[in-house]
């Protein structure tokens, strides 16, 4: 029964793993021209900022649909396009993104 336990947690790791590689793969692909990772000059925020400030249901709904969001994350035109992502996609980038910053602001006393 142990070995199983702890397959069963590998396995789940793996496929963790996998999603989040994934999701480096597509916004290296769909992102990363207007978005950096660890700094740099770009048109969109770096994503250790986005990771750090924002919920993971709030990034996802920001990917899905931006021209609907981005009054609600403070901003006063939206400059992002809608991308043709599918949905296992967006879930990926979702998780590559939160997966950057550990701590988060909220997580703040």
């Amino acid at each position: 029964m142990k070995t199983i336990i702890v397959m069963f947690i590998a396995l789940l790791g793996i496929s963790l793993q996998a999603d989040v590689e994934n999701g480096k793969k597509q916004y290296l692909a769909n992102c990363a021209i207007c978005h950096t990772v660890n700094g740099g000059s770009a048109f969109g925020k770096d994503f250790n900022i986005v990771s750090y400030t924002r919920k993971k249901e709030d990034i996802k709904a920001y990917i899905k649909d931006p021209y609907s969001n981005f009054e609600r994350f403070g901003y006063s035109a939206n400059a992002m396009p809608t991308l043709p992502l599918k949905e296992k996609d967006i879930d990926d980038i979702t998780d590559y993104i939160d997966s950057l910053q550990p701590f988060k602001v909220w997580m703040k006393k």
